[in-house]
């Protein structure tokens, strides 16, 4: 019996999903009377223990989904309680079978993200907010305990810098409708766990739950067709509007308490370090939707975000403030800058007449003039469009914030600065007027083909075309970047440019005059950085300057100086982490980007790819080359004198790096960090951390705080210490798992079991992102994007992207060094994080995976050799990951270690598994169709089943 099997009878299917809920085949009471036994059920939540879910709501949830399936379709109750439904049911019960197990999926993430919740506040609650897993307090308690100077702090505070980036790739299957449906029944349960209701008032609350599952319920799950990418632009602001515009100054907030209590009589001050990227509407890789003009457009959707909320809040505060002179009489100088404004305003006699008196409300009245100018001219989305009256940058906004924070702080109101004007003003610090930093990312070989144009376009007849990367290649550009430019004729000669190259090739050079251009209308920091997708030589990234130059991306007119704009280069492939020293140390061999580094702030980030070198070498040897590159440039870097920052390209399931974020920043190596982190946030996972207030401000603090934490304690903690005999275990251990891997995924015919025995070819379907499922067009295992090879492997219950070659890795290792390998691979355990973090996460894997029903997805595979040759392959390794794994822990069965995990799998397996066999026969159904109406009939069915798993699991790719 699987582990996945065992879990599942663990669970049982009813119990797990309801545990306290009456027989299925009992009629279940309707209305007023069952919403009257949920509420009262629901008025005692008991004290959590080490649950991952509060009982109490898990069965009121249980409770509303069953009473809405009996009032709407009664076969459906069956299934949510584990019953199969007979083949005589009509598809249209089916369907509704599937989508009730995905809402029910739904809401148990929303139960363990309350439990969560109430975890954190309890433990706060009883131990004090400094014993908070994560918090600002434990961290700064923690250094000021181990005598951590306050002059390394405040070096530490002004190199801190900490960014997520919200990409768009094709993984979150729900959309903002259903986000917003979800955001309403989090926050209804927050409400109920309230004692101060009267039953009445528990009802109401109970039944306006029920309303919200309804609303799911007859809400389609499904998007009809495909999103754009402005969609995509709607679907990543929304989560800044309910809850990330708040989140970051209530995190500067924490850190600046915190470091106050614990280094009392120090001062601090402390910078806008934490901000939002996004890649939405900026990420052309792979993506003919996106376009400068798309680009544009998003640029003007995120200005006109962050605008109007601080309009927003301006009136509220307008609102708030009502202070009256006789009160609270303000500083003369504060006086002057109100007459100041008032004059400035064109309006200062009816704006004082409508206040006399009230000097902060006709104050902020001038500010919300501008702002309301701003606004009305972001509007427009004029280029030239002038702003009468506004403000030109965020700068002026936040200093005029600054003015009457100032005024309170002299007057001795603190409380009244602090709790209503900084926190706005620490808004617009953050999310200037552009709310994110947009990336902007192409692939080297459309890079490299414009290159090749724009060489054409001034060669002399029958000069021939240097290869690419050869030495001829490389004096072209270096030549070309010292080339002085025209300054009186350079605009001109940048139009004739582009009417001399093909188009694809106009456009590519065009995006870098749309940061020239868009920089002035929106915000200096509009942008973040270019990402070179698939950097594999130094003359990659110096085309990049080059066509950066030729859009007039240099600081000096003749173009020879530095680029203003940052370039990074994305090292994917094993083979490319493992070249990255020798490719940057050519790259800082040319002066230009010496220069370029030190106008843009003195750091040279590198990004590094988590999902196509898990797709290259497996997981063992993807997170140990990922490791060792960081190692090896940071020292690179100390050598050079250019410090190295990096830009972690990690994806929402565990094979593409989507580690718990505390402890895998706790196990990057040493001096890797040192206060600088950016790392992409997408699909599933934006939604999970930064869809509710609470869960977004812990995990915004989570991500801050281990990277503050690492940085004190990277060269005291032993853990970090690297270890000879580790390393060369580590090394041992990686190049076995890769041979295995490999020899796995380079067998002939891979990618025909693989389409087969998944629904590889049907999630194209799901129109779950605007981005294509594989670069240029192209069918072969070496274009297929990392997203839908873990995607479908999940699906599918294989599951191998998490584990495969471990098995056999660790069994060649102990065959080799016997008990003393085995003795030195559990000190690993105990003491390397890395390891640790390696052999619990493909543990967690191995939980998930199923060979009953990856075996009947096998059986989709018509060449009987070929399935059993790749299924016995699957079996054996997994067999023997299993028995390896469990040797190294010490544990007696897969996931025991891990109780919260085990209960939160355990609930879903039943559902999943059942869900799982029906999408096998869909997949036989759906292929064998023999009209298109017919196969029409299946896929919806099918697409839900999809879902439906994806949702069980909580990742998609």
């Amino acid at each position: 019996m699987s582990r996945a099997a065992s879990l599942e009878r663990e669970g049982g299917a009813a119990a797990a999903l309801a545990p306290t809920l009456t027989h299925p085949t009992h009629r279940q009471p309707s209305g007023e009377a069952e919403v009257a036994r949920l509420a009262t059920a629901s008025a005692a939540l008991p004290k959590l223990a080490s649950k991952a879910y509060e009982p109490g709501v898990v069965d009121l949830l249980f409770g509303l989904l069953c009473d809405v399936a009996r009032r709407r379709q009664p076969e459906v109750e069956l299934a949510l309680r584990g019953q199969s439904l007979p083949e005589t049911v009509p598809r249209a019960v089916w369907r509704r079978s599937l989508q009730a197990q995905g809402i029910w999926f739904q809401l148990l993430s929303i139960a363990e993200q309350s439990t969560a919740m109430r975890r954190r506040r309890e433990i706060e609650i009883e131990s004090g907010y400094d014993h908070l897993p994560a918090s600002f307090a434990r961290v700064v308690a923690e250094a000021a305990a181990a005598g951590v100077p306050a002059e390394e702090v405040r070096s530490v505070l002004q190199n801190l810098k900490v960014r997520p980036v919200i990409t768009a790739h094709p993984t979150e299957a729900k959309r903002v409708t259903v986000l917003e449906i979800h955001r309403r029944i989090y926050r209804k349960l927050m409400d109920l766990e309230s004692p101060r209701w009267t039953p009445r008032e528990r009802r109401a609350l109970v039944g306006a739950l029920g309303n919200e599952i309804e609303l799911l319920w007859m809400s389609g799950e499904l998007r009809r067709e495909k999103p754009t990418v402005a969609q995509e632009v709607a679907w990543g602001l929304h989560f800044f509007s309910e809850t990330l515009f708040e989140a970051v100054p209530l995190l500067l907030e924490k850190l600046e308490d915190a470091l106050h209590h614990y280094y009392p009589g120090e001062r601090f001050e402390t910078p806008r370090f934490f901000q939002f990227g996004s890649w939405i509407g900026g990420d052309r890789d792979g993506n003919p939707f996106v376009n400068n003009e798309v680009t544009r457009a998003t640029l003007h959707e995120n200005r006109l975000a962050c605008l109007k909320r601080y309009r927003q809040r301006l009136v509220e505060l307008t609102q708030t403030l009502s202070i009256t002179a006789e009160a609270l009489p303000m500083s003369e100088s504060f006086n002057q800058q109100l007459s100041r404004a008032l004059l400035q305003s064109g309006d200062g006699e009816a704006i004082a007449a409508r206040n006399p008196g009230e000097l902060a409300r006709q104050y902020l009245t001038c500010i919300l003039r501008r702002v309301d100018a701003t606004l009305g001219s972001a509007q427009r989305r004029g280029a030239g469009a002038r702003i009468e009256g506004g403000y030109a940058t965020a700068d002026e906004l936040a200093a005029d914030l600054r003015v009457i924070e100032q005024a309170f702080l002299a007057t001795d109101s603190i409380a009244l600065a602090r709790t209503y004007v900084r926190p706005l003003r620490h808004e617009v610090e953050t999310f200037r007027f552009s709310t994110v930093q947009l990336d902007l990312r192409e692939n080297s070989t459309v890079i490299e083909k414009t290159l090749v144009a724009l060489w054409r376009s001034r060669a002399q007849d029958g000069a021939e075309l240097p290869a690419p990367q050869s030495p001829q290649w490389k004096a072209w550009l270096l030549a070309e970047l010292a080339r002085p430019l025209d300054a009186e004729t350079s605009d001109a000669s940048r139009a004739a440019l582009l009417d001399t190259l093909p188009p694809l090739e106009a456009e590519t050079l065009q995006i870098f005059g749309t940061v020239r251009e868009m920089r002035r209308v929106v915000d200096r920091n509009a942008f973040g950085a270019f990402i070179l997708s698939m950097t594999h030589h130094a003359t990659d990234i110096l085309g990049v300057y080059l066509l950066a130059k030729e859009a007039g991306l240099f600081s000096d007119a003749a173009g020879v100086e530095s680029c203003t704009l940052p370039v990074v280069p994305l090292l994917e492939t094993i083979d490319d982490l493992r070249r990255a020293p020798e490719i940057l140390r050519e790259l800082l061999a040319v002066p230009m980007v010496r220069r370029s580094i030190r106008a843009q702030g003195g750091v040279l980030e590198i990004m590094i790819g988590y999902s196509d070198s898990n797709k290259d070498g497996g997981f063992f040897a993807s997170n140990w080359e990922l490791s060792k590159a960081q190692t090896k440039i940071t020292r690179l870097g100390k050598e050079l004198g250019v410090p190295m920052a990096f830009f972690h390209g990690r994806g929402g399931s565990v094979s593409r790096g989507g580690l718990p974020a505390g402890r895998a920043i706790a196990a990057l190596p040493a001096n890797s960090v040192n206060a600088r982190f950016r790392v992409t946030e997408q699909g599933e996972v934006v939604s999970f951390k930064y869809a509710n207030r609470g869960t977004a401000q812990y995990h915004v603090e989570l991500l801050a705080s281990s990277v503050l934490e690492h940085t004190f304690k990277s060269e005291r903690e032993e853990a970090l210490v690297p270890k000879g005999e580790f390393d060369e275990a580590m090394e041992a251990l990686s190049g076995a798992s890769r041979a295995a891997y490999a020899k796995f995924i380079e067998q002939p015919d891979l990618i025909a079991y693989f389409q087969a025995a998944s629904p590889l070819e049907e999630l194209s379907a799901l129109n779950m992102g605007s981005r294509p499922a594989r670069r240029f067009g192209a069918r072969t295992m070496q274009d297929l994007r990392a997203i839908p090879w873990v995607f479908a492997w999940a699906q599918n219950r294989h599951a191998l992207t998490g584990w495969y070659g471990v098995g056999s890795a660790i069994a060649a290792f102990l065959a080799v060094r016997k008990e003393r390998g085995l003795e030195l691979l559990r000190r690993m355990y105990e003491e390397s994080r890395l390891f640790r973090l390696i052999i619990d996460e493909v543990e967690k894997t191995l939980a998930q995976v199923d060979l009953d029903i990856a075996r009947g997805y096998a059986e989709l595979v018509a060449d009987r050799q070929l399935r059993e040759t790749v299924f016995g392959q699957i079996e054996h390794e997994l067999r023997l990951t299993t028995q390896m794994v469990l040797r190294v822990s010490g544990g007696g069965e897969i996931a025991e270690r891990f109780p919260q995990f085990r209960e939160r799998l355990a609930r879903r397996l039943p559902a999943i598994n059942q869900v799982g066999r029906q999408q096998i026969e869909l997949l036989r159904l759906y292929r064998q169709a023999a009209t298109d109406g017919e196969r029409r009939g299946y896929l919806v069915p099918l697409l839900l089943s999809i879902n439906c798993i994806a949702s069980g699991f909580g990742a998609t790719g």
